[in-house]
């Protein structure tokens, strides 16, 4: 019974996000599992419990990842599969830990507020671990008045409140009701909170590419000719002082005179700034994912380097040595070791790259930095027609609440859009077409506490989760496991 109530919990915590989207679940997505915990004396059968939910939720959740090791990694359907369920196994062990920490707590007066920190800041080492995705807080993307909490804790604050009513539910079933429905009244100072900006049209424009590009195209000097040509006559008329080209499964290589020259003359011809996606190289020659801003005269203002890189796409994690990378580059990406703010017309702006909009503490690093609107360049062709990229629009939309800054989101083959400060979409192209468009947005300076002080929240949340289980394992207090 304790095995399926914590497989029920992975079901519903896959539930709650693309292509499900039943987000009404979070508040109760954790409640099986955490009943299992209450009732599981054994902190082994615990840790086993939680280990086979985790597996089942990665596994779940991210089944674009053996789509994209068979078809684009050349591993075919085993090999992808194979490689693919060990990831789930490597990446269940966070539930697993929390399912074993979790069951000393539960019989404490204080278990909800305990449960909810160990959760939020177990979260927050999945990416210091290898691979982030989807935070049980980005549930709540839609919910307006628990988004209130994103500009000041970031999506963390919204996990702590989901994780902590479904253990008040949890505990209700377990045991006669206490004072857990108590805990619900820190929900009430939400409302002393300041409420989401209302939506806007936005007061500046930029043109958006989306080249739609096929991942697999054998790059030829013909067909990379046929495809500049295609760029340019998509960049044309720009009608807006700023020009956006995605990342590319393409050879763009601003290194190169000729390239350079091409480019260069894209942005003499439009008279604006070209902020576009490329390969740069490290004085080693080692490849870099980079953004490239180029001022109207056609001059190289500065470029970003991508610091959070893709296992398997832009690296390969050292257990999965075996694994063909996506990418076609000589040699794993090298990491860039700076936060850029790119000068346009006398503001800033801030683009991060793809796989990135996982990562809140680093996207908030730009506007701290000044960013006054942020840009992503992604290319999302890898992901086939799958879920992931509603999943990955939806972690865009969470940086842009966070940061309260608009986010103009540039794809390959989509989903390219403009999202406002609340996070909520504006506009959107179709997927899977090649197209361009004038996006509108406006630069913003107010600079949110998140932006400012980052992961305070989530970081205080795991001492205080870790903490709170060592006191109940104390000598004289009652004993689990």
């Amino acid at each position: 019974m304790n095995l399926a109530l914590s497989v029920v919990s992975a079901a519903l915590l896959v539930l709650l996000f693309a292509p499900y989207g039943l987000t009404w679940l979070a508040p109760l997505a954790l409640t099986p599992i955490l009943v299992a915990c209450a009732r599981e004396v054994s902190w082994k059968r615990r840790f086993l419990h939680g280990w086979a939910a985790g597996i089942v939720f990665w596994f779940w959740v991210c089944t674009w990842i053996q789509f994209v090791l068979e078809v684009h990694g050349g591993m075919g359907r085993w090999g992808g599969w194979g490689t693919f369920a060990l990831f789930a196994v490597l990446k269940g062990l966070h539930m697993a830990v929390f399912c074993a920490l979790a069951g000393f707590v539960m019989s404490r007066q204080w278990a909800v507020p305990a449960i909810a920190a160990l959760w939020t800041g177990l979260e927050r080492t999945h990416g210091e671990l290898g691979f982030a995705w989807l935070h049980l807080g980005n549930a709540g993307i839609d919910m307006a008045f628990l988004m209130r909490l994103a500009p000041f804790t970031g999506v963390y604050g919204l996990s702590f409140i989901f994780a902590m009513l479904g253990c008040v539910v949890a505990l209700l079933i377990v045991r006669k009701p206490r004072l857990e429905p108590a805990w619900i009244a820190l929900l009430l100072p939400l409302a002393l909170l300041p409420a989401e900006p209302r939506p806007q049209r936005g007061t500046d424009a930029a043109r958006v590419v989306q080249p739609n590009i096929n991942t697999e195209t054998d790059w030829t000097a013909e067909t990379l000719t046929v495809l500049e040509t295609r760029m340019a006559l998509l960049s044309n008329p720009p009608e807006a002082p700023l020009i956006i080209w995605p990342e590319a499964p393409a050879p763009f290589y601003p290194a190169s005179a000729d390239f350079m020259r091409y480019i260069s003359g894209i942005a003499r011809d439009s008279h604006s700034y070209f902020l576009l996606g490329g390969v740069a190289r490290t004085p080693t020659g080692a490849p870099l994912n980079s953004a490239f801003l180029l001022d109207p005269d056609g001059t190289m203002v500065d470029r970003y380097d991508k610091i959070r890189l893709v296992p398997f796409g832009e690296f390969v994690p050292p257990i999965f040595g075996w694994v063909n990378r996506i990418t076609q580059e000589a040699g794993d990406f090298a990491s860039g070791d700076r936060i850029v703010t790119l000068q346009v017309a006398g503001h800033r702006i801030g683009a991060f790259i793809c796989y990135e909009s996982a990562f809140p503490d680093l996207v908030r690093q730009f506007v701290r930095d000044g960013a006054e609107v942020l840009v992503n360049l992604s290319n999302d062709g890898y992901f086939g027609h799958s879920a992931a990229r509603e999943q990955h629009l939806s972690l865009v939309r969470m940086r842009a609440a966070e940061n309260r800054r608009w986010i103009l989101r540039a794809t390959n083959d989509g989903i390219t859009a403009s999202v406002d400060p609340a996070g909520r979409v504006i506009q959107n192209l179709a997927p899977y077409t090649q197209t361009s468009a004038v996006l509108r947005y406006s630069y913003e300076k107010d600079v949110t506490p998140y932006a400012r002080f980052g992961d305070w929240f989530a970081w205080g949340c795991l001492i205080a989760g870790l903490a709170s289980c060592g006191v109940a394992r104390l000598p004289g207090k009652v004993r689990n496991g």
